[in-house]
């Protein structure tokens, strides 16, 4: 055996975030540190200072803190109880050598924290899996330069592998085919709405290296191509658009939409809370969302779309509106970490039980 071979491969599981409690303290703690980041909010410091002193944080805390408060469990947070669930369970599935911890970029447990535990675990090789299907500044970018960061302050630097972005990854598409199959079939519904976390429109701009493809088109996201293949946008619609297929969806029955955007500045379109009273209006009655931009329920899941986005579109006329799950920790998503984080690592992939190993698409 090598020298190198006793050594555990250690894997970081990376989601944004959490307050510690649905308390406006907690919150206020939480989106201090969040839209402190000069990836999230990404104008000059004074006034990314004075915007979040003077306005975001006097206000917005309790109304958020409240919102957290209708989803909350008794286990706590649903993203950090899911992703602890996630954690265990993709621990249970690998292989003898490999060590697993969550963080989140922002709150606790922190980046600095896990990497602390899988360096004193032994672990000098990690595999960095963020948690999140698409390419965005404000998420992956972040939460990558934290990682680096916290990883070169260290004498003894790890040797980092990072999971890119899964957003038409077949095992990631096959996940959200298996949770969405059996709501679909239950509801019937007339129409399935793809409901994405939404960003500034200067975010997709500043992604495309040419200057001139990224919203300069209605067309600008119909395929991934050079200038817009970190772009968040295109990657979203590329989600809809494999798992439209992998539903059987015909095109007149299923959109893509953009929810969670704040303040006055342009958002990418069409916006979710916009879309739902037209689609109510064009005689959907039965409405099924799903939200690929998260791989655990959370409060943009369960309060914003289960609860405020099913008041609003039966309040337009609507008859129901069924939030389709998250993945979770459900099996299939359970495999497909645990096949991602050996194909990073290097590893042959297992198959899931009374199935072949999937595979990527990409």
């Amino acid at each position: 055996m090598s020298s190198t071979a006793a050594h555990a491969t250690g894997v970081l599981l990376v989601n944004l975030g959490t307050p510690d409690a649905p308390r406006a303290p907690d919150v206020r703690r939480y989106l201090r540190e969040f839209l402190s980041d000069p990836r999230v909010l990404d104008i000059g410091a004074l006034p990314r200072k004075a915007l979040l002193e003077l306005v975001i944080l006097p206000r917005r805390p309790a109304a958020s803190a409240a919102a957290y408060e209708k989803v909350w469990t008794d286990a706590g947070s649903p993203l950090l109880v899911f992703g602890e669930a996630l954690r265990d369970a993709v621990a249970e599935r690998l292989p003898p050598g490999f060590v697993v911890k969550l963080a989140m970029r922002y709150g606790q447990p922190s980046i600095a924290a896990g990497l602390a535990a899988l360096r004193e675990a032994g672990c000098d090789r990690l595999v960095v899996f963020p948690l999140y299907p698409h390419y965005a500044s404000s998420s992956t970018g972040s939460t990558l330069e934290a990682i680096y960061r916290a990883a070169a302050s260290e004498w003894n630097t790890p040797y980092l592998t990072i999971v890119p972005p899964f957003y038409d990854d077949a095992r990631f598409v096959d996940s959200f085919t298996t949770v969405a199959r059996p709501v679909l079939d239950d509801l019937a519904p007339d129409h399935v709405l793809f409901s994405y976390h939404g960003l500034p429109e200067r975010h997709i701009r500043k992604s495309d290296p040419t200057g001139t493809h990224c919203l300069a088109s209605e067309q600008c996201c119909d395929a991934i191509v050079a200038a817009n293949r970190n772009c968040y946008r295109a990657q979203c619609y590329a989600t809809t658009r494999a798992l439209a297929r992998s539903l059987g969806l015909a095109p007149e029955r299923h959109g893509t939409s953009f929810q969670s955007r704040l303040g006055r500045t342009p958002w990418i379109r069409p916006y979710t809370d916009v879309v739902l009273p037209e689609l109510a209006a064009r005689g959907v009655r039965r409405l099924a969302v799903l939200c690929p931009a998260f791989v655990a329920d959370c409060l943009e899941t369960l309060e914003e779309i289960g609860l405020r986005a099913r008041a609003d579109f039966l309040a337009a006329g609507g008859e129901e509106l069924r939030l389709v799950p998250s993945l979770n920790a459900t099996p299939t998503w359970v495999d497909a970490v645990t096949n991602m984080v050996l194909q990073a690592a290097g590893e042959a992939p297992q198959a899931a039980a009374g199935r072949p190993a999937a595979r990527s698409a990409g």
